[in-house]
């Protein structure tokens, strides 16, 4: 988003005229707001690029369209800003080293990870409880962020594996509730 765009956000915000939350209000709500832990992975100029994202919602089956946002100041933007394709590797609960890797900035984040590369080269991440494969179809820029949309070309799953959830600054485990219900 440009400062022109932005700028123009914030005007038509405030021609609203309508009370807001707070940057720290709106923390506070969605620290609040359990989300399942993915890793966008993908093939940039200089190699392998990542980053956690707990941003990742599925917006149609048919066609099958799942969607994440990115913030543009991310030093994975550059990469994402142009990449055609890329993998959204949903995290098994055992994987909160691995999201926390990729959520450092300064680092190598595949090093010490288990991954491979599919036969349409890109980057997939080893032991997570899915995957899938994706074409950008949109890179929307909203407020200081990007809404990049995709259209699932292929997957994998390991459905006896559970989530990994992220809620409050933690990761958790999900657990059934008794009855069933």
């Amino acid at each position: 988003m440009t400062a022109a765009s932005f700028a123009e956000l914030e005007a038509q915000l405030a021609e609203q005229d309508e009370p807001q939350l707070t940057p720290d209000e709106y923390k506070t709500v969605f620290r609040q707001h359990a989300a399942g832990v993915a890793v966008v992975t993908l093939v940039g100029p200089e190699g392998p690029v990542g980053f956690t994202a707990t941003s990742v919602i599925s917006v149609s089956a048919a066609p099958p369209l799942l969607a994440f946002s990115v913030d543009s100041a991310s030093s994975s933007w550059p990469a994402l800003s142009g990449a055609a394709t890329l993998v959204v590797n949903f995290l098994a609960e055992d994987q909160a080293d691995v999201s926390a890797r990729f959520a450092t900035r300064g680092v190598d984040r595949f090093a010490g990870v288990a991954w491979s590369t599919l036969a349409s080269g890109e980057p997939v991440l080893h032991g997570t409880q899915a995957w899938v494969r994706g074409r950008v179809l949109q890179r929307v820029p909203v407020g200081t962020s990007h809404l990049v949309s995709l259209r699932a070309l292929a997957h994998g799953a390991r459905p006896d594996a559970a989530p990994l959830v992220y809620r409050d600054r933690a990761y958790h485990r999900l657990e059934g509730l008794a009855g069933g219900v």
